[in-house]
């Protein structure tokens, strides 16, 4: 993903999220908007295979969300929903590792980020047809 597709992600995750979201997540993070966005956009990145960009000391051969295609595309979101699942404890842990806050915490940010970085991933994949 380039930078700016993964700006434009991130800023879909965000939209997405909503208003009120992000305010949730700044209270659970113990910090403001803008910090809550940065957040957001970390694990947004993370998650959509940009797992480099947090600093993480192991980076997976595959992005976690490619083998995807392969396996029946955006049309089985079950699938997907598990692939984002099983990375969210590497992604949560390595925001944790690169933003200092609790690892708990962290988790139940990307726990609340789930279903809607995939909602947007749908949605990208529903526009290229």
């Amino acid at each position: 993903m380039s930078e700016d597709s993964a700006t434009t992600f991130r800023d879909d995750v965000l939209d997405e999220l909503g208003g009120d979201k992000v305010q949730e997540i700044a209270g659970l993070l113990g910090t403001d908007e803008a910090g809550a966005r940065d957040v957001v956009g970390t694990t947004a990145s993370a998650l959509s295979g940009e797992a480099a960009a947090v600093g993480t000391v192991e980076t997976p051969q595959e992005a976690p969300l490619q083998g995807v295609a392969t396996l029946g595309g955006f049309a089985t979101g079950g699938l997907m929903a598990g692939v984002l699942a099983k990375a969210a404890r590497p992604v949560a842990n390595a925001v944790a590792k690169k933003t200092g806050l609790p690892p708990a915490t962290v988790t139940r940010v990307v726990e609340m980020l789930v279903p809607v970085v995939l909602t947007v991933l749908t949605k990208r994949a529903a526009k290229k047809k």
